[in-house]
């Protein structure tokens, strides 16, 4: 699933054709998405100008001049700027910018786990409103970890994934920033010190801005607003690395399930 660092490539991809533009029409060819989109909102967006384009975890937030769009790529989806290109079986929607020759804004979903709302106020809206905060914003820190995971049986990773305590960190970030804090991902999120949630809190942070720097991973599907792989993939010390010795001491990196999703840890550096 595209992580924060996908989605705010993402978001710095578009603005540039985005910012400014009126929309001309939502050409819309299968609603079916993990909501289905509304039957009138193409009618409710021609003409509309974009504002702006924000985000708030994983959600791309399309500002108007009258409410937002809310964008979520679901899965293993994108959004890529294209011309008169012919949509795939995959592409559910275009969002078509007005100006010659016109734009289009498609998203590619092959499982159809995106999302295309509207809201009038999107801030309050409940996939956003109770939405931890952003990790490489002020209110972050280990301090505020520590105070969140207080009496916590749940695993640390496990932690790090749940959006109402922490906006964007999905899988790969989470696993590898417990690496990098030297924590094993099934600890107990309420038996881990103050000190370690400061190491915690650090790694996260450097984690998420050299993914940033990288333009994201791209594992199997995404690809930024021009179609280009995210290329921090390459600097992954443990995830997706089962078997391989890990970068610090050597030890064959290890793999549990839980949740259906796979933690990759060294079970020589973490504990």
């Amino acid at each position: 699933m595209p992580e924060l660092p996908e989605v705010e490539t993402t978001r710095r991809g578009l603005i540039p054709w985005m910012r400014g533009a009126r929309i001309a029409d939502l050409v819309v060819r299968d609603r079916r998405l993990r909501w289905p989109i509304a039957p009138d909102l193409g009618a409710r967006l021609r003409g509309r100008t974009i504002k702006d384009i924000g985000r708030r975890g994983k959600y791309l937030l399309v500002w108007l001049d009258r409410g937002a769009l809310i964008l979520h790529l679901g899965m293993s989806g994108s959004l890529r700027v294209v011309g008169d290109t012919p949509a795939g079986p995959h592409d559910p929607f275009d969002l078509v910018l007005a100006g010659d020759p016109r734009m289009r804004v498609r998203l590619r979903d092959p499982r159809r786990f995106g999302a295309l709302l509207h809201s009038d106020d999107p801030l309050s809206h409940p996939l956003i409103a109770t939405l931890g905060p952003e990790p490489l914003e002020a209110g972050f820190d280990g301090r505020y970890l520590h105070e969140r995971a207080r009496g916590r049986t749940v695993a640390i990773r496990d932690l790090l994934l749940n959006g109402h305590v922490v906006a964007g960190i999905g899988n790969i970030y989470a696993n590898e920033a417990l690496f990098e804090a030297g924590i094993h991902p099934r600890r107990p999120a309420g038996r881990i010190s103050a000190g370690r949630y400061d190491a915690l809190a650090g790694a996260i942070i450097a984690v998420l801005s050299q993914a940033l720097s990288a333009g994201g991973t791209t594992l199997k599907d995404f690809a930024a607003s021009d179609g280009q792989p995210g290329y921090f993939q390459q600097q992954l010390r443990v995830y997706g690395r089962a078997g391989a010795p890990c970068p610090r001491c050597a030890a064959p990196i290890a793999r549990l399930t839980a949740g259906a999703r796979s933690s990759y840890y060294c079970p020589r550096c973490q504990h």
